[in-house]
């Protein structure tokens, strides 16, 4: 597989199966002149990619779809080398990629057309437009927990709002990102959509730094995103922030317990428990909680690593699964399901602790492993209470027979699944995005659509006024009539 990008030196590093240790390809480092270079070739291809305008453009994105489709499960082998997750957990995650593309790909138009506005009674002779034309080049940094399906948010929206993208992947899933932009340049041939960049953080830097790229859009830690902004803050790039969470579960007295701990252990072991919007802290009502953890206890059990989740794809994340397993113990907590000898790396096998004070790091810092904090309290308004006891606010869960909406409404996070686990990913038309430590701005949706473009608002005069207001020529009798016509109209 090639890059899009010359190389300018010869530096390079492996891409490895975290499984195996074993090199799955190698890739180059590119500099900060090859990411220059990606973007004024982005720049290039920007100009004619926007005058195809929004039917020329849905065209080729959905031919890209189908593309991805007839390929699926090549990518799904790519996916599951580099990041040692099961074959269909890869695939899955394909398939909720390709339906976002099939939705932006659709939705464009409508969403970002131009489009006519009230004008307002005071400024009735002039017709009002608003119009969302795209930024030109949007940088996406990705990760590499979901190398598909999340970076898919920033870049089918972006190539759908009419821009081109520079897209450097993780370093640990670079040909993730090729294997992206090889199958959207058969879909598109004769003209690169995506100019890959790899490498380290390095490479990444420059991306933000580099002019000329409309906007950055990242995902991953929420320390890598504050250098992210800062690299950005050096050209004025504004940027999309999607950062890490450390989402609750609240299963309230009437709650489907069978379905709440089949949720809760999907939502915190699928893809080992590295998932940004995974389960890793559950509130269980006193009532239910004993019923409810021995269900999760059973089905927890029963999870097999190496076959139904994988390893840790960043060999570092082991270590902080262990450190947040020990002081979850040290300081009370019951481990009901595995323990400290749970972690064997590269796997980590599941592990369920009960009543764990509140300050542990198991409970406060994001985990991004298969542990699952289970903590009993006396009612939901203390639930609520602990669930938005963190800086983060990504996404909850709330299982409840009948007050599950009102309880969603009281979270501070951005999405919320009720009855169910990280459906709203799955929703194309819903906003993906968080509050607090977990970033701003929005992927998906129409909101995702309008963070790659701009607002444009034209106000043409269809006739003169009969009194002139902005001009010198304005009379006090004018002002005297334009005062009056406001306390009729305003001041009831």
């Amino acid at each position: 597989m090639t890059t899009s990008v010359d190389v300018a030196s010869a530096a390079s590093f492996d891409s490895l199966d975290p499984r195996t240790g074993e090199v799955v390809a190698s890739y180059p480092v590119h500099t900060e002149a090859d990411v220059r270079a990606a973007v004024d070739r982005a720049t290039a291809t920007a100009v004619w990619w926007d005058e195809l305008g929004f039917a020329g453009r849905r065209e080729r994105l959905l031919a890209w779809r189908k593309v991805l489709v007839a390929r699926l499960d090549e990518l799904a082998g790519i996916v599951s080398a580099e990041t040692g997750k099961p074959f269909d957990d890869a695939r899955l995650e394909i398939v909720l990629a390709i339906d976002h593309v099939d939705w932006a790909a659709k939705h464009a138009e409508k969403v970002l057309g131009r489009r006519r506005v009230s004008s307002g009674m005071l400024m009735a002779n002039q017709a009002a437009t608003l119009a969302y034309p795209p930024l030109g080049v949007v940088g996406v940094i990705g990760p590499w927990n979901y190398p598909v399906f999340t970076p898919m948010g920033s870049i089918a929206y972006a190539l759908a709002a009419g821009n081109t993208v520079v897209f450097k992947p993780s370093e640990l899933t670079p040909g993730v990102g090729h294997a992206l932009a090889t199958m959207l340049a058969e879909a598109v041939p004769g003209h690169t959509l995506i100019e890959v960049v790899t490498g380290l953080g390095e490479t990444g830097a420059a991306l933000c730094r580099t002019p000329g790229v409309g906007k950055i859009a990242f995902t991953g830690s929420t320390a890598t995103g504050k250098r992210v902004m800062a690299a950005c803050a050096e050209t004025l790039t504004p940027v999309l922030i999607e950062c890490g969470g450390k989402d609750a579960l609240i299963v309230a007295a009437d709650a489907d317990l069978e379905a709440a701990a089949d949720a809760t252990v999907w939502g915190g072991m699928s893809n080992a428990g590295q998932t940004c919007v995974g389960v890793e802290r559950v509130y269980a009502v006193e009532s239910v909680a004993e019923e409810f953890t021995a269900k999760v206890v059973e089905k927890a059990r029963a999870v097999r690593t190496g076959t139904e989740i994988g390893p840790m794809t960043m060999s570092s994340q082991t270590e902080v699964v262990r450190r947040h397993v020990a002081d979850a113990l040290a300081r009370g907590g019951r481990a009901v399901v595995g323990g400290a000898g749970s972690v064997k790396p590269p796997f980590v096998e599941p592990v369920v602790i009960v009543d764990v004070p509140e300050d542990s790091s198991a409970v406060t810092e994001e985990t991004f492993g298969p542990l699952i904090v289970i903590n009993r309290v006396p009612d939901v308004d203390e639930a609520v209470r602990r669930a938005n006891g963190t800086g983060y606010g990504l996404g909850a869960t709330v299982f409840s027979a009948k007050d599950g909406d009102a309880i969603a409404a009281r979270l501070r996070c951005g999405m919320v699944a009720v009855n169910g686990v990280i459906s709203f990913a799955g929703i194309p038309a819903l906003p993906f995005g968080g509050v607090g430590d977990s970033g701003f701005g929005r992927i998906h949706g129409e909101d995702g659509l309008r963070e790659f473009t701009r607002p444009k608002a034209v106000a043409r005069q269809r006739f003169p006024l009969p009194i002139a207001v902005t001009s010198f020529r304005r009379t006090s009798g004018g002002m005297k009539a334009l005062l009056g016509l406001v306390k009729v109209l305003r001041g009831r």
